[in-house]
């Protein structure tokens, strides 16, 4: 059985958001079970239901859209945080995007049911739920606001202090896809930092 000893970087993660006591974490961690994915590797895929949430105790993952065969990122995501596809989780309709390991992810998986479960019947769990949805609804709006209103250069320094972990573990295409530009951009702003 999973323990929060098992899990620090989630632990450390989901107090940030919301001082979950140690009885709740206890019952979220005991519903986890350890799952590891290379580097790479699908994670979760589009087109699919695949019934479980994932939290990364170490490793980065990237989430993308795949438009006319072309990957275009969405978001990274680091240790700690949780990923699953909203369209399974809201609408039980099978995942719009993939997300796939951009390193050697080691995670902790907790199937949808249960962690919905837990949600709605463990108020400190309800409260980190609403309030890491309220920030990654902020980061969204705040994303699509910055596309549409900053230069290259200026959309780059803002991705830098959004995602500080990716400017160093994310590949450069990768970055450039989050951002709207292509990979040359990307690197021409990067020379004159």
């Amino acid at each position: 059985m999973t323990t929060p000893n098992d899990i620090p970087n989630i632990v450390a993660t989901v107090r940030r958001a919301w001082p979950v006591g140690d009885e709740a974490m206890f019952l979220l961690a005991s519903y986890m079970t350890p799952v590891k994915f290379a580097r790479n590797s699908v994670m979760i895929a589009a087109d699919q239901r695949h019934g479980v949430a994932f939290f990364v105790e170490k490793g980065m993952t990237r989430s993308y859209w795949l438009v006319d065969g072309e990957e275009i990122t969405t978001s990274f995501l680091d240790e700690g945080g949780l990923v699953f596809s909203m369209d399974e989780v809201y609408y039980s309709l099978p995942s719009q995007e993939f997300v796939a390991a951009v390193e050697p992810i080691i995670a902790y998986a907790i199937k949808i049911p249960t962690l919905l479960k837990l949600i709605a019947t463990n108020i400190e769990l309800c409260n980190w739920w609403r309030v890491i949805h309220q920030n990654e609804y902020r980061r969204l709006h705040r994303s699509h606001k910055e596309r549409l209103t900053l230069n290259a250069r200026q959309r780059y320094e803002a991705f830098a202090q959004q995602f500080p972990e990716a400017m160093r573990r994310a590949r450069l295409y990768d970055i450039a896809s989050y951002l709207g530009i292509n990979p040359s951009t990307l690197s021409h702003i990067r020379s004159y930092k």
